[in-house]
């Protein structure tokens, strides 16, 4: 039975009980996102079962903008003055990083196994929902992109664990501690945190800044706060509706056509991750050997996942946690700067040697 023949209100619970049913799957396997990831799945499922349902642009604004202060929150003194003292070695092992990320991206359109800047935005390493973020603004297919992502974020995960387990012998990598989704809020950082969010949403499309509702108020959050201006709290069902909706707006736009050609391009995709993750692997050897530093540290540091994943491994193995947070942070800040650049870059290179690739993806 179509889910069309279903009053509207019957749609968003069908919806809702397959993202919580998804999320909790998810989490039992102890894999990244858990939330992000469920709801997308749960769009999916639904969109392709007739629902015809959309998440408003509004709430889709808001969730963005709660990103945006999520990223800001993270960015601390101690992250910052790791960065300060070792600039040079960050700053080159990203842009190393990048490079190779744009390379693979530049190889997987040339072949048409993706459209034009999609591939590029789909292995550039940061946080994978900001990428999917900053993709839809600067015009790459934000379905595939989202799609990319998390598979790299779930490889990445998965190689960085095994090595954590066996390579090194470290101990296990625990699961994330339980989260307290209704803790006492502190009402004046709250407020604080709310003014930023309302800033972006307000802000964001009047700007001439792309992704400017994602944008504004990380910037402006992060400068507040290594001030001591402002302290940002997010409740953890602020974040879990944030997610939920980032979750649902993409899954959503997955219509039959989109899904069945990502299904087809995953196995290329997966290769060209492997081999990313190869490239990262032997910076992180490079690391150890000149650098001297351990090789779990090197490996998390230079690992092209998920910040928010390799933070998890990080804080439950025995490695500099600062120095591994300061390489991905600055990493994932240098592509939020020269990202947009570079897809536009490779775009008209592919454009003018591959007329009208987009015409291979379905809409």
């Amino acid at each position: 039975m179509s889910l069309s023949t279903l009053p509207v209100v019957a749609r968003w619970g069908v919806l809702i009980a397959l993202s919580v049913l998804f999320a909790a799957l998810l989490t039992w396997a102890r894999l990244p996102a858990a939330l992000l990831l469920g709801a997308m799945l749960a769009g999916i499922l639904v969109e392709n079962g007739g629902a015809g349902i959309l998440v408003p642009q509004l709430p889709f604004g808001f969730a963005q903008a709660v990103v945006g202060c999520m990223i800001a929150r993270v960015l601390t003194s101690t992250i910052l003055h790791s960065f300060l003292h070792q600039w040079p070695l960050f700053l080159g092992i990203s842009l190393l990083v990048i490079a190779a990320s744009c390379v693979l991206g530049w190889i997987i359109s040339k072949l048409r196994i993706l459209p034009e800047t999609t591939a590029i935005w789909g292995l550039l390493p940061g946080a994978a929902s900001a990428m999917m973020l900053m993709a839809d603004a600067y015009g790459a297919d934000a379905r595939l992109v989202v799609f990319m992502q998390y598979v790299r974020v779930v490889m990445v995960a998965l190689v960085a664990s095994i090595i954590a387990r066996f390579w090194v012998h470290a101990p296990a990598v625990a699961a994330a501690a339980p989260a307290v989704w209704f803790a006492p809020i502190h009402a004046l950082p709250f407020l604080e945190t709310l003014v930023l969010v309302l800033g972006g949403v307000i802000l964001g499309p009047v700007s001439s800044i792309p992704a400017g509702i994602l944008l504004i108020p990380m910037f402006l959050g992060a400068v507040l706060q290594s001030n001591g201006l402002v302290e940002i709290e997010l409740p953890s069902w602020l974040l879990a509706l944030s997610y939920l909706l980032l979750g649902w707006t993409i899954g959503l736009r997955f219509t039959r056509d989109i899904l069945v050609y990502a299904i087809r391009a995953l196995p290329k995709m997966m290769v060209s991750i492997l081999m990313l993750i190869a490239f990262c692997g032997g910076l992180a050897f490079a690391l150890v050997e000149i650098f001297d530093i351990d090789p779990l540290t090197a490996y998390l540091a230079t690992s092209p996942g998920g910040a928010d994943s390799v933070a998890i491994i990080a804080a439950s193995t025995n490695v500099d946690v600062g120095f591994v947070m300061a390489q991905q942070i600055a990493r994932f800040m240098l592509v939020l700067i020269v990202g947009p650049a570079l897809s536009r870059f490779v775009a008209d290179q592919i454009a003018m040697n591959v007329p009208n690739i987009s015409d291979k993806t379905p809409t």
